[in-house]
C-alpha cells in the first residue's frame, strides 16, 4: 500500500461502550528495522518447526518474523495494555479506551485499529463454570469402539499407530476435568502435555469454565480402562482455550490466529478446531454467505497460514445444516482445512451438520465421521454421548494423526491428499457429507507420493492442478493428462523454476470423472491418477 494510511475502524456499538475499555486489533504497515533474518530462523522459530516449513518446501519470510518491538512500545506507552502480536497479521491485540484507539489509530505506523470486542477480559480476567452448549446425555459401559471402526482408527491402532511423536493442538472453548481426571493422567505421567494457555482471559487456566474441549479432546486422547480408548492417544498435546462461551466477538478469530502462530512455531504437527463462526453479538460483525470463500474471515485466513505452512488443520463443519444458515461456518472454508461433516451409525448425513458448496464453488464438507451419537467422556469422568460436528472433527483429527505417523516425511497437502482420496465417494462428492467417510486403510495403501514433485489438490474442482517441485532447478516437465480410458488428452511442458513454484496447470473444461496425470522429469516419472469434479 503506498503512503500513508490511517484508519480506525469503530464499530456502531451502544453508547455505554464508549466510556468503557474494549479491546482492539492494532494492525502495523511494516516490519522495520527488524533484527531477524531468514537465513536465521532459529531465532523465532522451533526446530521442528523449522524442518516442517523444509518438509513442505514453505519458505521463511518476513510475515513470519516477530512483530518490530518498537511499534508495540509506542502503542503501549499511549496507555493502552498490550497482549499478543501476531507475526502474520503484523499487529498487536489491545485493551483500552475509545479516546485511546484514536491516539493508537494516529501513529505514523498503524494501518488500522479494529475493535474486536467490548469490555475488559485480559487483566484480571475470570472464569465460572457454564453448561455445554452440546446435547450430552451419561450412561454406562458404553464402548466407543464403533466410530473407530467407522474411519479405520482400529485398524490403525492395530498397526502400531497410536500418535506416538506426533505434537497436536486442541483449539477450544475450556478443558474442564482433563487436569484430574484418570482417563488423561497418563499424558501428564508420561510429561506429553507440553503447553497449556487460555487466550481469552490471558491465563495458563484452561482446566475451567467449560467442559466442550473436554469432550473433543477425549475423542481423541481418552483413555478409560476398557470401555474408552481415544483415537491417538499416544500423541503429544498443546492445550489452547480460544473460544469465549459467554460471548461470541470477533476477538475469538484473533485467539485462534495467536493459538495457531504459537502452535506453528513449537512445531505442532496437526490442529483440531472445533470451533466455527458466521454471527456474532455484534451484527455488525456477522459474516454473509458470499464470505464463505476461504479468503474473508480473520480466522479462514490464519487457518490457510497454518496449512501453508505444514500443520494440518482439522475443523468441524457447523452444527447449522438445520437452521436458517445451513452452510459451513468459517474456517471451514478455508482451502487445505479438512472441515468434518457429521453422519450417524448408519453412514448418513445428520441434520444438523452444515452444508457446502464454498461462495466459490468448492465441495464442503470434506470428510465426514460419526457426529451424532458420539461416544465420549465427559467432565464428570463417566462416558456419556454428544452429537455436533464437534465430535467428528476429532475422529478425523485422529485419522491425520495416525496418518503423519505412519507418512513422517509427508506434507500436509500429502495427508490432504490421502484423507480425501480414502473417502467413502470420491468420485462423486456432494455438499452433503463432502468425498464421504474417509478411511485409514484407504489412505494408508494409496500409491506413494514421489519424493520430487506433488499434484493437488485432488480432486479438483475448479479447473486448476497444481504440480509443486521440490526443488525447481530450471529443469523442463512434461505433463500428459490421460481420460479413464487411456486415450491422451492434452500434453504441456514447462520449466520449473522458484518463481513459477508451484506450476498452475489450467486443465481444459473436462467432464467429472477420473483421469490420469503423467509427470516427467528430467530424473523421475510418475503417473497420479486425479478426480475431477465439476
Amino acid at each position: 500500500m503506498a503512503g500513508r494510511c490511517v484508519a480506525l475502524l469503530i464499530l456502531i456499538l451502544p453508547f455505554s461502550l464508549f466510556g468503557q475499555s474494549n479491546r482492539y486489533f492494532v494492525s502495523f504497515k511494516d516490519k522495520a528495522n527488524t533484527l531477524f533474518s531468514v537465513s536465521n530462523p532459529g531465532q523465532f522459530l522451533s526446530q521442528k518447526s523449522i524442518d516442517r516449513r523444509k518438509q513442505e518446501n514453505f519458505q521463511v519470510s518476513v510475515e513470519d518474523f516477530p512483530v518490530n518491538p518498537s511499534y508495540v512500545q509506542q502503542v503501549k506507552a499511549t496507555g493502552a495494555s498490550v497482549f499478543f502480536t501476531s507475526r502474520w497479521f503484523n499487529g498487536v491485540l489491545v485493551q483500552t479506551n475509545p479516546a485511546t484507539s484514536s491516539t493508537i489509530a494516529a501513529l505514523p505506523f498503524v494501518i488500522t485499529v479494529e475493535l474486536v470486542a467490548p469490555g475488559t477480559k485480559l487483566i484480571g480476567g475470570r472464569q465460572k463454570s457454564n453448561q455445554k452448549f452440546e446435547r450430552t446425555t451419561a450412561t454406562t459401559a458404553v464402548q466407543n469402539q464403533q466410530q473407530l471402526q467407522m474411519i479405520g482408527l482400529d485398524k490403525m491402532q492395530a498397526a502400531g499407530f497410536m500418535g506416538e511423536g506426533i505434537d497436536v493442538a486442541i483449539f477450544d472453548g475450556g478443558f474442564i476435568g482433563v487436569n484430574t481426571l484418570s482417563a488423561f493422567q497418563p499424558i501428564f505421567a508420561e510429561g506429553r502435555l507440553k503447553d497449556a494457555f487460555n487466550f481469552v482471559i490471558n491465563s495458563t487456566d484452561v482446566y475451567s469454565a467449560y467442559d466442550h474441549g473436554t469432550e473433543v479432546f477425549s475423542i481423541i486422547a481418552g483413555v478409560a480402562s476398557s470401555s474408552y480408548l481415544g483415537g491417538a492417544p499416544k500423541a503429544n498435546f498443546f492445550l489452547y482455550q480460544t473460544e469465549d462461551a459467554f460471548s461470541e466477538y470477533r476477538v475469538e478469530e484473533y485467539n485462534w490466529l495467536f493459538a495457531a502462530e504459537r502452535a506453528d512455531s513449537a512445531g505442532v504437527d496437526v490442529i483440531n478446531s472445533s470451533l466455527g463462526y458466521d454471527q456474532f453479538d455484534d451484527p455488525s460483525m456477522d459474516y454473509t454467505y458470499k464470505d464463505l470463500d476461504g479468503k474473508t474471515s480473520v480466522v479462514s485466513r490464519a487457518a490457510s497460514k497454518a496449512v501453508d505452512r505444514g500443520i494440518s488443520v482439522v475443523n468441524s463443519a457447523g452444527n447449522e445444516g438445520d437452521t436458517n444458515w445451513k452452510y459451513i461456518v468459517v474456517p471451514a472454508d478455508a482451502e487445505g482445512v479438512i472441515a468434518c461433516g457429521s453422519v450417524d451409525y448408519s453412514g448418513y448425513r445428520s441434520a444438523f451438520s452444515s452444508i457446502g458448496p464454498t461462495a466459490d464453488g468448492r465441495i464442503k464438507p470434506d470428510v465426514s465421521a460419526l457426529g451424532d451419537g458420539s461416544v465420549l467422556i465427559l467432565s464428570t469422568g463417566s462416558v456419556g454421548t454428544g452429537d455436533g460436528t464437534s465430535f467428528s472433527s476429532p475422529l478425523v483429527a485422529s485419522l491425520a494423526i495416525g496418518l503423519r505417523q505412519a507418512f513422517p516425511n509427508a506434507s500436509a497437502k500429502e495427508i490432504y491428499s490421502r484423507i480425501i482420496n480414502s473417502a467413502s465417494q470420491v468420485s462423486h462428492p456432494d455438499d452433503q457429507i463432502g468425498y464421504g467417510i474417509p478411511n485409514f486403510v484407504n489412505a494408508q495403501t494409496l500409491t506413494s507420493f514421489d519424493d520430487e514433485f506433488e499434484l493437488y489438490p485432488n480432486p479438483v474442482t475448479n479447473n486448476v492442478l497444481k504440480l509443486f517441485m521440490k526443488d525447481p532447478q530450471g529443469q523442463t516437465v512434461n505433463i500428459v493428462i490421460f481420460n479413464s480410458a487411456g486415450q491422451k488428452l492434452t500434453e504441456l511442458s514447462e520449466v520449473a523454476t522458484w518463481d513459477n513454484n508451484p506450476y498452475q496447470i489450467a486443465l481444459p473444461d473436462f467432464t467429472s470423472g477420473l483421469y490420469y496425470v503423467r509427470v516427467q522429469t528430467p530424473t523421475a516419472g510418475k503417473t497420479n491418477r486425479i478426480v475431477m469434479i465439476k
